[in-house]
């Protein structure tokens, strides 16, 4: 029986990829939208159905995707596109519900910030209805299989979303090892999901959670930042643990530094939320040449991505952090400086990434 259905769903599959093709000027997706937004044939997307506003700064949005979607390991991001002022931007999450959720849809938790043009929106315009392009979940920030026997769990700010998907996934597996679940937040109502996950903690015996607040007195809960004596009150077996921490680069930098002293960086998984800081190059020479788009601009010194984008051009792109591959361009000719490494390139021809490459001296850009 499954295998004539699915038999049955590869030939519709078949002839809608046919339909597709013959479509011209535009791909079948362009005009199914313009009867439903929800019925595409190749292209993924989600329908937003519930919003709601956990703290100030935060807006929760339920998706409900269509019929490609493939599901997602928790700790991985998917790519969410929203169209604001007619032009379309793309920006990674990582879905916050567990990957067992029985209704098929992903709960995004979004940090609203300051200079953040997809965040802001959403945050205030995001509404039940509302249609955005999706992507198939990717990144291998993910707890291994088989489970470790114990598991610590560190995150700061809106790093909270992978690491509660893992924690949510645990809980619906039934895990028996010890977990540790330690966030960092400036005061107690910047936290998100705090009563859910007291709750998690409540009907877990091996379930430890604990909140650290970096701008308020302490109420019972830590204070201050991470460091060694946080490490030993929430999991003083971490030197067995498998450590996922996601957050800010100031917490990753502390936990790596910390965990590399006592000789337990090999446990460590890690992924940061945030862009590095990048300082721009104010001695930066040299021309950078979209030659596709047949436009040449002298080096500021800052990234390909942000260059192109002065420039007037909108290549593709998703995280801005160097994650999703998404701004990935040809390089036909000149040196680029890896802007997280240091390391250069100089070979003609080659794909690098856009958000986390800077020119040295001339470059020309297949764009």
């Amino acid at each position: 029986m499954m295998t004539r259905i699915t038999r049955r769903f590869r030939s519709v599959r078949r002839l809608l990829s046919l339909v597709d093709a013959m479509a011209t000027p535009h791909n079948l997706d362009r005009y199914l939208e313009l009867v439903n937004p929800m019925v595409s044939v190749r292209e993924l997307r989600a329908e937003v159905v519930d919003v709601h506003r956990q703290t100030r700064e935060t807006v929760t949005l339920v998706l409900r995707p269509t019929w490609q979607w493939e599901g997602f390991d928790a700790g991985q991001f998917v790519q969410v596109g929203v169209v604001v002022d007619g032009v379309r931007h793309t920006r990674c999450y990582s879905p916050a519900s567990s990957r067992y959720r029985n209704d098929g849809r992903i709960e995004l938790t979004i940090k609203r910030h300051t200079r953040g043009l997809v965040s802001q929106y959403l945050h205030a315009e995001a509404r039940p209805g509302l249609v955005v392009t999706l992507s198939q979940a990717a990144g291998t920030f993910r707890i291994p299989t088989p489970r470790p026997n114990s598991i610590l769990l560190i995150s700061g700010g809106s790093g909270i979303t992978p690491v509660l998907s893992m924690l949510r996934t645990l809980d619906d597996e039934g895990y028996t090892g010890e977990v540790a679940f330690l966030h960092y937040a400036d005061t107690e109502s910047d936290v998100p999901y705090r009563t859910e996950l007291g709750a998690i903690a409540a009907r877990n015996p091996g379930c430890y959670v604990t909140f650290a607040y970096t701008a308020q007195e302490n109420n019972g809960d830590l204070c201050g930042h991470f460091g060694i004596d946080h490490l030993r009150t929430v999991a003083p077996w971490h030197r067995q643990a498998a450590t996922f921490v996601c957050g800010p680069a100031t917490l990753l930098g502390a936990v790596r530094e910390l965990y590399r002293e006592l000789g337990c960086e090999t446990n460590l998984y890690a992924e940061v939320f945030t862009p590095p800081a990048v300082a721009i190059d104010d001695y930066a020479t040299g021309t950078v040449s979209f030659a596709a788009s047949g436009i040449t601009t002298g080096n500021s010194g800052a990234s390909l991505l942000d260059q192109a984008e002065a420039a007037g051009l909108a290549p593709e792109h998703g995280c801005r952090m160097g994650i999703c591959f998404s701004c990935v361009a040809i390089k036909k000719s000149g040196c680029t400086r890896n802007l997280r490494t240091g390391d250069t390139a100089c070979e003609p021809d080659q794909p690098i990434q856009l958000c986390i490459s800077a020119p040295v001296g001339d470059v020309e850009l297949d764009i």
